[in-house]
């Protein structure tokens, strides 16, 4: 069995940043202590001097393109990308080809992810109009949601009677993520677009065709809908100050109902970066103002907002370059997205505490995974180290998503992800990701 003895760590778990130690044996933290001794001669030992332990990230939502679309990426490429970034464990949704709507397709999902995948995995179960008899046979200790569109979706996926949804509230017991965009009132918009510019409509439209209305309805909808059914959800990707409304801090995050999440993209740009970035920032929901992206954070920082990911959705260079109408929504996010989060940490907008708590603690805590996202003795041992003061830039060359671009290209970090570890085993390295694949599926405490 394999040990590692992790030292000299500035230890960042449940609110504080301690310096100390971590002993790991197979894929179980073993101790955590000021001062840990090598039991043995076999123990690798890693001197951390210097560097933040974090506990591996959890991203709450992904798409990983697979199956159907692997032209844009696939669960192995993609989870590469992710422990390149520090995400140990991630929760895919179901709007793959075919849709994740059915116990087979799910089924066909974990077993590509048993064989290929370098971080541990889940994958969402998808609601339709008519699946309900479906979502109900689900193993809820394998599946972390079930994902509903109510807007802005394609085929049956597209979750837009009322009655069903309210059928769906009252008897789902799992948690519901929700993708909360009014598609009546985007198709209007739409329609006045395309009247005025054409099929080519200026990128910087995209927030007034996608606008604060068209998420609030949905999501304010969603919100009275739950308190009415007591139904549990999780608003995803919010975008707009006037949702961060919907949403209190009054209880720890085991007790809520209701919670909502953000998305590095919301927090980092907003529609002054439309002139530079283009369609590369084209996101469902969009990209808005100065004002949101403040209210945003400031609702992160006061408990409103409970989770922070990444809505990684990669589509190929040539896709995004499209004229507005046919350019694809989605960006690559999971290799940037920590480091991202850690900039802010650098220009103290936020502490290192408050970054694990959203996107480590927060995750494992809302959807119940079984011994992830803290660094504690009988944990698995999914961690990260980070060197705060090792500037790198993005650049296409460093990028390891399939579709071989980001957003972020041109941004210097201050900070570099030095090794990922997932159970236990050395993932990622000296910025290369290992061949072997060491991820294995999330199990759910219910």
């Amino acid at each position: 069995m394999k040990k590692i003895l992790i030292k000299n760590a500035k230890i960042v778990n449940d609110g504080t940043v301690q310096n100390g130690d971590v002993y790991i044996e197979g894929d179980t933290i073993i101790e955590v202590a000021d001062s840990i001794s090598a039991k043995n001669a076999d123990t690798q030992i890693i001197d951390a001097e210097g560097k933040y332990l974090l506990p591996g990230v959890i991203d709450d939502q992904v798409h990983f393109r697979e199956p159907g679309l692997t032209h844009k990426a696939t669960i192995s490429t993609e989870s590469a990308a992710a422990v390149a970034g520090g995400i140990t464990s991630f929760m895919e949704m179901p709007n793959t080809q075919p849709q994740t709507t059915t116990i087979e397709e799910w089924e066909n999902k974990m077993d590509i992810a048993s064989r290929d995948s370098h971080a541990n995995y889940a994958f969402m179960f998808g609601g339709t109009n008519d699946n309900l008899k479906e979502i109900l046979r689900v193993d809820t200790a394998r599946v972390p949601a079930l994902k509903l569109f109510l807007g802005s979706s394609t085929g049956n996926m597209l979750v837009d009677d009322q009655e069903v949804l309210r059928e769906i509230f009252s008897k789902v017991k799992l948690r519901i993520a929700l993708h909360c965009e009014d598609e009546e009132t985007i198709r209007s918009n739409m329609k006045q677009a395309v009247a005025k510019y054409g099929e080519d409509i200026p990128i910087d439209q995209h927030p007034v065709i996608r606008n604060e209305e068209a998420c609030y309805k949905s999501s304010s909808n969603a919100v009275a809908l739950a308190k009415e059914t007591g139904a549990r959800i999780h608003v995803f990707h919010l975008s707009t100050g006037k949702e961060t409304s919907l949403f209190d801090n009054q209880v720890p995050i085991q007790e809520k109902q209701i919670t909502s999440e953000v998305c590095i993209h919301h927090l980092w740009f907003s529609d002054e970066d439309y002139a530079q970035r283009g369609k590369l920032i084209k996101w469902n929901p969009s990209v808005k103002s100065p004002k949101d992206r403040e209210q945003l954070w400031e609702a992160l920082l006061d408990d409103r907002i409970d989770v922070i990911a990444t809505d990684h959705a990669p589509h190929t260079w040539e896709e995004k370059q499209n004229p507005y109408t046919s350019c694809p929504s989605g960006g690559p996010l999971v290799q940037h997205a920590l480091p991202a989060m850690l900039q802010f940490v650098h220009e103290e907008r936020i502490s290192i505490e408050k970054v694990v708590e959203k996107m480590c603690h927060h995750p494992a805590l809302l959807f119940d995974i079984k011994e992830r996202g803290f660094i504690r003795q009988g944990y698995k041992a999914d961690l990260v180290l980070v060197d705060p003061n090792n500037p790198w830039t993005v650049t296409k060359e460093n990028v390891i998503a399939k579709c071989g671009w980001s957003p972020f290209e041109g941004v210097t970090f201050k900070s570099r992800i030095t090794h990922t570890f997932v159970n236990g085993q050395l993932a990622y390295h000296n910025f290369k990701v290992t061949d072997a694949k060491y991820g294995t599926e999330l199990a759910f405490e219910r």
